[in-house]
Order: structure tokens, then C-alpha cells, then sequence
């Protein structure tokens, strides 16, 4: 049985500033802004070639058991990108403020930069070259199909 992750919901303060800010400036699509039910409204975002999306709304929260993450709580969340310079000019082009790429060490997949959302949630964007000629979906598909 496959187990995917496919559904992050995101805390932010405003779910409008939230979406144009993941669609304008990050270059997410927005796959659903609607009233889902009475009274919640959901938001969901995903980053282009990714198999994950966001989800921001005003009463995500009150269906999952546990604490309430306080907008800007979460650090860490990560793109991958298999070009880490042509993705840092077209952020910078669209106006986001992200870090110039810092190399770590010469191996693919050590290469990064960093940017928050308006609300202080931190991401950071991973340069990983082996994506270009051998895309995660296609990995998995041929996987599955091998029997792995």
C-alpha cells in the first residue's frame, strides 16, 4: 500500500495575501479556492512538477486533533529545483526575496537558498541537478513497476 504525501496545510494570518503571494511571487498553482463547506474555505497551492501541495484556510485547523501552529511556525519546508540559478533569476524576476545560492560542497544536492512567506514561514529551495534528466515521478512510476 502506497502512502503519498501529496497535502501540507500551512498556517498564515491571511489566506488571500498567503495565495497571491504562493501564485505571484513563488509560481504555485492554485488548484482550489473555494468554500468547501459551510464556513471553510480552502486553499491549495501546488509548485509546478511537484506531486505536493499546500493548503491554506480559515478552519483547516479545527478538523485535526492537537495544537493550532501559530502562523509563521513552520521552518524547513523544501522545493527542489535541478537549476538552482535559472530558478533564483525567475523568483527574483517575479519580486520575491530570496537568498543568493549558497554552494555547500560539490555535490548535487548541496546547493541552496532561502525565502519566507509575508507570515515568517521559512522554505528553503534545494538544487538538485538530477532532476533535469530523471524526474521523482518518473522514478517512482518505473519503481512501482519493477516491483520495488
Amino acid at each position: 500500500m502506497d502512502f503519498t504525501l501529496e497535502v501540507i496545510p500551512l498556517p498564515v494570518t491571511d489566506i488571500d495575501r498567503a495565495r497571491d503571494f504562493y501564485r505571484d511571487k513563488v509560481g504555485f498553482h492554485v488548484d482550489i479556492d473555494q468554500e468547501v463547506m459551510p464556513g471553510m474555505r480552502i486553499v491549495q497551492l501546488t509548485p509546478p512538477g511537484s506531486g505536493c501541495s499546500i493548503a491554506l484556510g480559515d478552519s483547516i485547523w479545527e478538523m485535526t486533533p492537537g495544537p493550532t501552529p501559530a502562523p509563521g511556525s513552520y521552518q524547513g519546508l523544501q522545493l527542489c529545483v535541478a537549476d538552482i540559478k535559472a530558478a533564483h533569476a525567475k523568483l527574483v524576476e517575479r519580486g520575491l526575496d530570496v537568498s543568493e545560492p549558497v554552494q555547500y560542497a560539490p555535490d548535487d544536492g548541496a546547493t541552496f537558498m532561502h525565502f519566507q512567506d509575508p507570515d515568517g514561514n521559512g522554505w528553503a529551495i534545494q538544487e538538485y541537478r538530477r532532476r533535469a534528466t530523471e524526474p521523482l515521478h518518473q522514478l517512482l512510476a518505473d519503481l512501482k513497476r519493477q516491483g520495488g
